[in-house]
């Protein structure tokens, strides 16, 4: 579910739903079940910066060579060819970077464009990873308590980790929106967080961009995650939250539950 907000007058969020294999992907439905046993999963959201609607342009762009890319990726990693999936994940990354980057060289109106990417990739047994920004990856586990999976590439992020700020310091904080990593946004190199999840029946999982976490408090997420189901999906009813709660950004989610 993607929401443009009540105060944007566009989405800079996009977001990606795929089943891929080898030598294909297959766009999901915004919601539905499938099974591995048709190929691979991936999940992704990205959230675009730039002047004009070049921050919407940035953001489908990434979700656009995400998709051209991953086909590429299953081959190798079925193969095994020298690299594990992180290997894969993170070459992507320096590849969708240098594919924004060179737009941002090209073309006047894309000068300092970026995005960010949370990535989430599910084979058998496993999650994994990409990402680079502050958009998050959220993991709750069966029986378990929520966790954020993701880093925020921020210097507030940074801080949050280290124990000096608490969620509400960090929420509250002026640099909070302040990118220390982003795809394109005139940086020379990027570092992508990559890492994976060894999943189980009754896991969840939520991709989300910032303007879900700058409107709601971890816990609600949480909730969110963790109610029963009804007749309207947990990303649907996160993003109502979110735009209910604050509404001043785009606001994306993607819920993933393993069966």
């Amino acid at each position: 579910m993607t929401h443009v907000g009540r105060y944007r007058q566009n989405n800079e969020d996009s977001f990606l739903a795929l089943t891929y294999d080898a030598r294909e992907v297959h766009y999901l439905g915004k919601v539905g079940e499938s099974s591995l046993a048709q190929g691979d999963f991936v999940f992704a959201v990205s959230d675009g910066m730039g002047g004009a609607k070049s921050g919407e342009f940035a953001s489908r762009m990434v979700v656009q060579q995400v998709m051209r890319l991953m086909p590429r990726s299953y081959k190798l990693a079925v193969e095994g060819i020298n690299q594990g999936f992180g290997d894969v994940l993170e070459e992507i990354c320096h590849q969708v970077h240098a594919e924004i980057s060179k737009m941002g060289r090209m073309y006047h109106e894309c000068a300092g464009m970026g995005a960010t990417l949370s990535l989430a990739c599910f084979s058998t047994e496993f999650m994994h990873f990409a990402h680079v920004g502050d958009s998050r990856i959220y993991y709750l586990p069966s029986g378990g308590s929520m966790i954020q999976v993701t880093e925020d590439h921020s210097h507030v992020g940074w801080l949050r980790r280290q124990g000096k700020l608490n969620e509400r310091e960090a929420r509250m904080h002026p640099a909070k929106n302040r990118l220390d990593q982003a795809l394109g946004a005139g940086q020379q190199n990027v570092r992508p967080h990559i890492g994976s999840v060894r999943y189980q029946s009754g896991d969840r999982f939520l991709i989300c961009s910032d303007g879900i976490t700058d409107a709601l408090w971890d816990f609600r997420i949480a909730d969110h995650l963790s109610a029963p189901a009804d007749e309207k999906p947990r990303a649907y009813k996160v993003v109502e939250h979110a735009v209910a709660e604050s509404g001043r950004d785009n606001c994306t989610a993607i819920c993933i539950e393993v069966e």
